[in-house]
């Protein structure tokens, strides 16, 4: 690829990322907006959760079919119409006369949460052939900096939005942001081939993510056609299966990450609530410091891993994943310990940290496995995602009527410590095991007068290593 050539795919990705982060502060507007315009509307508390629970079920749904989706439609197209989509459902928010109200909430919350879940399934798994291989985890990064930012920027002016313009302007101002970022879609030239399981690029040409051509199965095919057992493999064996077994710690990757989101239903419940305890006058007071810091730490890591990725050439790889959701997890649970704000402050700043370093290596980790199984595994993650999202929000504000935030927080975010612990321990098992066989292959090739195999040979791969640019 020429210098020419990379340096229009990363200013087309910068710009896409622009129009997520547009986006993104329009999702973060709304989140506030639409729940309090339910409640609102109904009256009802229970209306809030209902309208929650939608739209994690669409979420849940989308990620298990996102895979067949992206096999049919470019992840361009994908992108394109999940915007659009959530732009349409909210003029029919605005237009809805009096009497259909509920049913239009109950419209964009489905649509939102199943288009959302299909936009980021499609822009992760894409992201390599967006802006080349060895650049995804700067990529990455990226793009959850600006999402941070989003967020903030969207929770600090939700409460002027909706208190000085109503909710109407809201809507408009969120609907506005998803067409900016269909807008920016629309600039990429790159597209998915039928099937999912290629990257077109000017000549056509489909490579896996490891720059040889891909079959469904997850395949090496030469000759660009799938043998006949591989389409019987790929009928017989689930596509989301084959993404598990591509990578020997990929399951209890994923497994993690839905556990990590059922921490992460805990703290988000629990703010509000402890938040209430600590101040009833000014009860948003600690919510919104919290996640302003939080979100600081989070944009701060992203110019420590974007700075060490273009030094070094490496990425975060499996090991940062695990060790970083220890380090969220933990700090988490300190956030509700009570500590003063000089304590809480620098709390809140590592969990922003350790939160957007677990984001960039898990998603720079699915990244490396080929084009074929990128999409399927990113639609499973989702899939759990939401599940432990869902069943979490489910059992926390249950929890909350009868304990104390910290030990709810503590039990649920303490799985996931648990988990990533066991997760950690198997991947430094299988470095120590690759280690050693790589030294053992090394002196059986001296031996034999030839040079063996380095320790970076792809049969000795696990996917955990800090891999290289």
């Amino acid at each position: 690829m020429s210098s020419g050539d990379s340096d229009l795919r990363l200013r087309r990705y910068r710009i896409l990322v622009t129009g997520y982060a547009i986006s993104s502060y329009g999702t973060f507007l709304n989140l506030v907006a639409l729940n309090l315009y339910v409640y609102a509307v109904t009256d009802r508390a229970l209306a809030v959760g209902v309208f929650m629970a939608v739209r994690l079920a669409a979420g849940f749904v989308t990620g298990s079919v996102a895979g067949a989706v992206l096999a049919r439609w470019s992840a361009k197209s994908a992108m394109l119409w999940a915007n659009l989509a959530q732009a349409a459902t909210l003029v029919l928010l605005v237009l809805a006369p009096d009497g259909l109200h509920t049913a239009a909430l109950c419209t964009v919350s489905a649509v939102v949460g199943g288009a959302g879940t299909l936009f980021m399934v499609a822009l992760r798994s894409s992201i390599p052939s967006i802006v080349g291989e060895g650049r995804h985890t700067w990529a990455n990064s990226l793009m959850v900096s600006g999402r941070s930012l989003a967020m903030v920027a969207g929770f600090a002016s939700s409460g002027v939005v909706v208190s000085l313009l109503g909710y109407t302007t809201a809507f408009v101002v969120d609907m506005a942001t998803f067409l900016v970022c269909a807008v920016t879609v629309t600039l990429l030239p790159t597209t998915l081939a039928p099937g999912g399981d290629a990257v077109r690029e000017d000549d056509g040409k489909g490579t896996g993510a490891d720059g040889n051509d891909t079959g469904a199965d997850g395949e090496k095919n030469l000759g660009g056609e799938k043998s006949p057992e591989g389409r019987r493999g790929a009928r017989r064996l689930p596509a989301a299966v084959g993404a598990l077994g591509a990578a020997p710690v990929l399951g209890l990757m994923v497994a993690l990450r839905g556990v990590d989101a059922l921490g992460s239903s805990s703290h988000n419940a629990a703010l509000p609530v402890y938040s209430t305890r600590l101040d009833p006058h000014h009860p948003a007071v600690f919510v919104s410091v919290f996640w302003c810091v939080w979100a600081l730490g989070n944009v701060l890591v992203q110019q420590v891993v974007q700075s060490v990725v273009k030094r070094t050439g490496g990425s975060v790889g499996a090991l940062g994943f695990g060790l970083g959701t220890i380090a969220m997890s933990a700090t988490f649970i300190l956030a509700f310990a009570g500590f003063p704000w000089a304590v809480t402050v620098p709390i809140a700043l590592l969990a922003g940290a350790a939160d957007g370093l677990t984001e960039v290596s898990y998603s720079s980790h699915l990244q490396t496995l080929p084009s074929t199984l990128r999409t399927h595994a990113f639609g499973l993650s989702a899939t759990v995602e939401n599940l432990g999202f869902g069943v979490g929000m489910i059992a926390v504000a249950a929890a909350l009527d009868t304990f104390e935030p910290l030990p709810v927080v503590g039990v649920a975010h303490g799985a996931a410590i648990a988990l990533a612990l066991v997760f950690v321990a198997q991947v430094l098992r299988r470095r120590g095991a690759r280690a050693g066989e790589a030294a053992e292959e090394h002196d059986k090739g001296e031996g034999d007068g030839g040079p063996g195999p380095g320790p970076a040979d792809s049969r000795h791969r696990d996917g955990a290593e800090i891999s290289g640019g």
